[in-house]
């Protein structure tokens, strides 16, 4: 805030001339656990003071509860599969007026024009977007991605205004094993925040972990796990988004247990837009949090106080003067449904379009696959095959063993719930094509294929055919990417994503119409209904979430980080 700003706010509050007032609210203090039946003052984005004031300008709450606008620690806007100002169209109205955004996802495929990229169109939006710098361009050195980013690259980008820190550092053995370049980054950033992602990471290890820099942790898969990164002294983000929901245990272990949750903050990471438009976004995981136990004052601190304190926001996340008049109104403590929402002080029309900046040249057009044969395809199967075992609900896969089908020549067929699935290069042409086997998301007579796919987002697709899998991969490569269901050779659901091979510049609408169309076409193929077939398959080649992952290069064990076999 400048000297001129602080010239005309000052004299506001001590002279009490707001330009806005809400009257009448129950005030939700989350400094003190306190609510309070009371006004707030406003001049233009920025809360004045709380108690007798009036103006012209007034609306009437009637008693409903005023809470600070909710923060998201942390989410990939691409993982919406839509720019910045669509994003911002559908999280407001929920309630969501801050978000920390991790850009890896666009930085994976286009380096540090995607990263300029985002950060343009992020601007001048009512809703605040903070970023964290993507830390593993590429996640591990297990695969092809579109970039390689180093300290030198990111560290300019610190200038940037809504730039925080260093984002979430996947590579823990890198960390704990003391790589150069990733020490290069640490250093680097070690006075600023640092995201963790360290799943089931225990003991010593962890404790060098910590060390490093890393502060908070967003993939913890039980209380144990929850309970032993709080007492490292870690920021636990506890995640709801559209795959990731088991967290219930999490919740109950820290009500049985009166756990202080002053270190425990809430975040979606990846949750479409058709559940975020249906379920709620960060309200969702405040009212699933109310439901198992935790007292309503505590969640809401987990979504507003708690975060802005873990990442050193100024002026975010409290009904207080000189913060920011983002807030939201509801009229049930105990199932928070947003009736109004502010934004920098002005009220939110959920109709209303928000302009966008234009998306650079720079991220478009990035689909550079070599041709894939179907030879390529095959997979030479032993007697007892690694597989990839999806675990409802979760991110986590199983490494098992079993016998597999195969054809006279001992080539994998799809039979018996299992699928073929495989990861196709599609930065570089450099003809890598990685093939495994899945068992969990059951498809049959088709193929479904993405360019999104994490963190590298090479074209990841899974079918019970090659012929239907080759045409998905060839309907990704002719419209630039996005998402294909195939069935018979004919395309039946098609999602265009132009920006980066991730995000889509159409309207919200058709993009959610796109999108449903999608899911009804996996589903009409016999997806589980245990999953989003669409968020599970982006994260199968994943190779930093436990227990199995398919890159471009093979089948690779995370918890031993090698490969099980390279194609």
């Amino acid at each position: 805030m400048n000297a001129s700003d602080l010239g005309n706010l000052i004299p506001a509050a001590r002279d009490g001339k707001p330009t806005f007032v809400i009257r009448d609210a129950r005030v939700i203090n989350v400094f003190t656990n306190e609510i309070v039946r009371t006004n707030v003052a406003i001049a233009n984005d920025t809360i004045i003071g709380v108690g007798n004031y009036s103006c012209e300008h007034e609306y009437n709450a009637h008693g409903a509860y005023l809470a600070p606008g909710l923060i998201d620690a942390h989410v990939h806007i691409e993982s919406s599969m839509v720019i910045p100002a669509s994003f911002a169209k559908i999280l407001l109205p929920k309630g969501t007026t801050t978000i920390i955004a991790d850009p890896h996802e666009i930085a994976n495929v286009a380096g540090t024009e995607g990263l300029s990229a985002i950060l343009s169109l992020a601007k001048d939006l009512p809703l605040d977007i903070r970023f964290m710098l993507p830390s593993c361009v590429p996640s591990t050195p297990f695969e092809h991605s579109g970039a390689v980013l180093g300290a030198a690259d990111l560290l300019p980008f610190l200038n940037e205004p809504n730039v925080l820190g260093l984002g979430e550092v996947m590579d823990y053995p890198s960390v704990v094993g003391c790589a150069p370049d990733m020490l290069e980054k640490l250093s680097g950033f070690f006075s600023k925040p640092i995201d963790g992602h360290a799943p089931m990471l225990s003991g010593r290890a962890l404790n060098a972990y910590c060390l490093a820099g890393p502060r908070t942790d967003h993939e913890c898969s039980n209380f144990s796990e929850l309970k032993e990164k709080l007492r490292n002294g870690m920021y636990i983000l506890i995640r709801i988004g559209s795959a990731a929901n088991g967290v219930l245990e999490m919740l109950d272990g820290i009500v049985s247990e009166n756990l202080p949750t002053d270190h425990i903050c809430f975040c979606t990471d990846d949750k479409h837009l058709e559940n975020i438009r249906s379920e709620g976004h960060i309200n969702h995981i405040i009212n699933t949090a109310i439901s198992r136990g935790i007292r309503p004052l505590d969640a809401i601190r987990m979504a507003t106080l708690n975060p802005a304190t873990a990442y050193g926001l100024k002026r975010v996340g409290a009904i207080a003067p000189g913060y920011r008049a983002n807030m939201i109104l509801f009229d049930d403590l105990h199932t928070i449904e947003p009736k109004l929402v502010f934004a920098n002080g002005n009220p939110v029309d959920p109709d209303a379009e928000i302009p966008s900046p234009a998306v650079p040249d720079s991220v478009r057009h990035s689909v550079h696959a070599a041709p894939v044969s179907p030879e390529q395809l095959l997979l030479k199967a032993n007697a007892f095959m690694p597989i990839i075992e999806t675990v409802p609900h979760q991110l986590v896969t199983r490494l098992v063993h079993r016998a597999v089908p195969t054809d006279e020549n001992g080539f994998f067929i799809a039979r018996e719930g299992l699928n073929k699935l495989a990861v196709v290069e599609r930065h570089h042409e450099t003809g890598h094509v990685g093939v495994g086997i899945v068992d969990g998301i059951h498809v049959q007579g088709g193929a479904i294929a993405a360019t999104v796919s994490h963190d590298s987002h090479n074209i990841v697709v899974v079918g019970d055919n090659d012929p239907d899998m080759l045409a998905a991969i060839d309907a990704l490569k002719a419209c630039g990417g996005g998402f294909a269901v195939v069935s018979g050779g004919e395309i039946k659901a098609l999602l265009e994503l132009p920006v980066a091979g991730l995000m889509s510049d159409a309207p919200v609408e058709t993009v959610l119409q796109k999108q449903r169309a999608l899911l009804d076409a996996a589903r009409a193929l016999g997806t589980n209904d245990e999953c989003d077939p669409l968020i599970l398959l982006s994260f199968l080649a994943l190779p930093v979430i436990p227990e199995v992952r398919l890159t471009d290069c093979g089948l690779f064990d995370v918890t031993t980080m090698s490969f099980l076999y390279q194609n």
